[in-house]
């Protein structure tokens, strides 16, 4: 069992930053692929990015390519997703989930999921 909690969520201008953190106990997540996807009201759910178990190979929604960023830090059994020049369309609650498979977008484990909310 994995326990994933998301933070770094909140209120931030167009054109600014965030960078959430998603922080995985219970047990290792370096095994496995990871993926960041956000729900916001109305809309389906969207994988923004995807990071393999290595690290190696990246990819991200066209709507964020160029402006966000995942990475993944196997000594502190953590994913990251860096935000730039974000927009009001940005707008949503962001998780974090453990994938069955590289890019596969069918999560086993997520957290709580944490706010961001783009102000014009």
């Amino acid at each position: 069992q994995v326990q994933l909690v998301e933070t770094g969520g909140g209120l931030v201008q167009a054109g600014g930053s965030l960078r959430l953190s998603c922080s995985a106990s219970g047990r290792t997540i370096n095994d496995y692929a990871m993926g960041w996807f956000r729900q916001a009201p109305g809309k389906e759910r969207e994988t923004v990015a995807s990071i393999s178990t290595s690290g190696l190979s990246k990819n991200y929604a066209e709507s964020v390519k160029g402006r966000f960023t995942i990475a993944r830090d196997s000594a502190k059994n953590s994913v990251y997703l860096q935000m730039n020049s974000l927009t009001p369309e940005d707008t949503a609650v962001y998780y974090c989930g453990v994938d069955r498979k590289y890019l596969a977008q069918k999560y086993d484990y997520w957290g709580q999921g944490t706010r961001v909310t783009v102000s014009s």
